[in-house]
Parts: C-alpha cells; structure tokens; sequence
C-alpha cells in the first residue's frame, strides 16, 4: 500500500471529525459563517505559519490573506491563530492537511450565498497542484520514522482544526 493511501487511512477518522463539525455550521447564516471563517482563520494562521517555516516542503500557496479579506468584508477582525509547532516530517502531514482542507472548501463554498465573501473557500487548487502534492509525499516517503512523524503531523494538523472548531461552535447562540 502506498503512503498516501496508509496517510488517507490512518487520518480517515480525524478527517470525518472535522468534516462533520465543520459540516454542522450553516454556512448561509450570517452570524453561523462569520464563526465558521473564524474558526478556519485561528487554525490555518497557527498552521501556515508552522509550514512558513518548515523546511523542504513541495510548493504550497497560503490562504490566510483571503480568509482576512472575507472577515474584513463581514466586519469581522482576523482572529490570534492557534499556537501549533510542525517540527521535521510532521509538517508534511500537516500540509496534507491543510492543503485537503482546499478541497472541502470547494464544496462547501456552494452553500456560501453568491453575493457574500468567499474568497477562502474558493482558493481552489489549481490544475495539478493537489496531484504534485500528493506525488511528493509519496517520493519523500520509505523511512519508517519519517512516515511515522508524517501520521501524526496529519493527526495533529486535524486536532488544529478540531479545537478551532469546536471553540468556534461554543459560541453559537
């Protein structure tokens, strides 16, 4: 079995956690949409800057700009980030992360209402782009410590996300 398919499968629950928390915000809310943007904000902040500084990672566009632009565009500050360290390999289970995280919000951002800000949600990726990041993965892959640390930045990339969230919904009225 490949490494990405062992990283899609080990994360696969972590994966449906946040899916379903994040599914859970009704994005044509107003108030529900700004607390979701908020939430994704605290989580790519504290993981961009983990990637920011991690070495010999494949290319990777960050999005936190678009996502200050939504905010902006709702009256709504850029929240702190979430403090998060991706020592070694494990930034690149947190890129697999966040880069997936592009992925989840091309889908949702059909239910984001066409005249709101959704600059962040469509930052697609573009042609290739999630292909050469999943290819690099691969190519780095095939020392057991590396995959291993790699699996857990995936697993605490997706707890990022996790906490962000459910601090996030804890403010729902």
């Amino acid at each position: 079995m490949s490494f990405v398919a062992r990283l899609r499968a080990a994360s696969r629950p972590d994966h449906d956690r946040v899916d379903a928390l994040f599914g859970g915000y009704r994005l044509d809310d107003p108030g529900d949409y700004a607390r979701f943007l908020t939430a994704q904000a605290r989580a790519l902040g504290g993981a961009e800057a983990a990637l920011a500084v991690a070495p010999d990672l494949p290319p990777w566009r960050p999005r936190l700009g678009a996502l200050a632009a939504d905010l902006a565009a709702l009256d709504h500050e850029m929240p702190l980030p979430l403090p998060f360290a991706a020592p070694g390999a494990s930034a690149w289970g947190l890129l697999y992360v966040a880069e997936g995280s592009r992925l989840g919000g091309a889908m949702l951002a059909r239910a984001v209402p066409e005249d709101w800000p959704s600059a962040y949600l469509s930052a697609r990726h573009e042609h290739g782009e999630w292909r050469r990041t999943l290819d690099a993965l691969e190519a780095r892959a095939g020392d057991p410590a590396w995959e291993a640390d790699a699996l857990a930045g995936a697993a605490a990339g997706f707890r990022l996300w996790e906490k962000a969230g459910r601090d996030a919904a804890a403010t729902l009225p």
